[in-house]
Parts: C-alpha cells; sequence; structure tokens
C-alpha cells in the first residue's frame, strides 16, 4: 500500500464537474493499493498517517499532527500509483489490486479514518477525477507500508 501525502491549505476534487470532497487545511492523500494488501497493513498505513507530526508548532517546527492543528483529511484512490515503469514507455499495472478488493480497502481506510477525524472526504473510486490542492510548504511524504 502506498500514500502520497500532501500537507495543503485546501484541496478539492471534482467529478464531472461536481465537486464531491472538500477541505481546509490538512492532508490530500492518494491512496494505492496493491494486490498483497490487507486490513492490517491498512491499519498499520492509518496509524502512521494520522501520527505524522508535520504541522508547524509555535516555534515553526514540524512537530504537530493532524489532531493538534484540527485538520482535515481529503482520500483520493490512485491504482496508478502502483505503474510500473521498467519496460518501454506505457506503464503497467499489474502490481495494484483488483478494483472490487482496492475499493474494499479504500472504504475501509476511509471508515477507520473517521473513527479519529472529524472532517474525512473522498475521491469516486474509478472515477475520471480532477483534484485541486494549494500544497502547504511544500510537503509531501510518500508512506510505502513495504518500509513500515
Amino acid at each position: 500500500m502506498k500514500f502520497v501525502i500532501q500537507r495543503v491549505a485546501h484541496a478539492s476534487v471534482t467529478v464531472e464537474g461536481q465537486t464531491i470532497g472538500k477541505i481546509g487545511k490538512g492532508f490530500l492523500v492518494l491512496i494505492g493499493v496493491s494486490g498483497d494488501d490487507t486490513k492490517e497493513i491498512a491499519d498499520r498505513m492509518v496509524k502512521k498517517l494520522l501520527g505524522l507530526r508535520i504541522f508547524e508548532d509555535e516555534n515553526g517546527k514540524t512537530n504537530l499532527d493532524l489532531a493538534a492543528v484540527g485538520g482535515e483529511l481529503l482520500l483520493i484512490s490512485q491504482f496508478t500509483l502502483y505503474a510500473d515503469c521498467r519496460k518501454g514507455n506505457r506503464p503497467s499495472f499489474i502490481h495494484a489490486g483488483a478494483p472490487d478488493m482496492a475499493n474494499e480497502l479504500y472504504e475501509y481506510i476511509l471508515a477507520k479514518c473517521r473513527e479519529q477525524v472529524p472532517v474525512v472526504e473522498k475521491g469516486e473510486f474509478g472515477a475520471d477525477m480532477k483534484v485541486e490542492l494549494l500544497n502547504d510548504g511544500p510537503f509531501t511524504i510518500v508512506l510505502d507500508s513495504a518500509e513500515l
């Protein structure tokens, strides 16, 4: 499982011209699910995500987590995080999770985050989405379950 976490001042996601998710200060998280991922892996990833201390404290040090700043989440499923570009110029996505399984884990991640974060918005699984954000920093972190 891969999370691309961007600290944002605000972010939104639009499908067919309609805004379906919008947040203020918080994290925009692009979520990639592989064929080997499980709920246990998702639990570890969510715990790490929600514990990241990457917001500035009163001294300008990145020392505060999402809860400490009243941050919000926008979670977007993105199978292209599992693109394999080693051969040729057209990416292969054979390592991405099958759609039904990946959607189930995506929904599980949403539910786990909603247990702890008051505002959790989402994209539409499998849709052509337009994502807008104002990256704060810029500050972007990639979490890979293979490295946790």
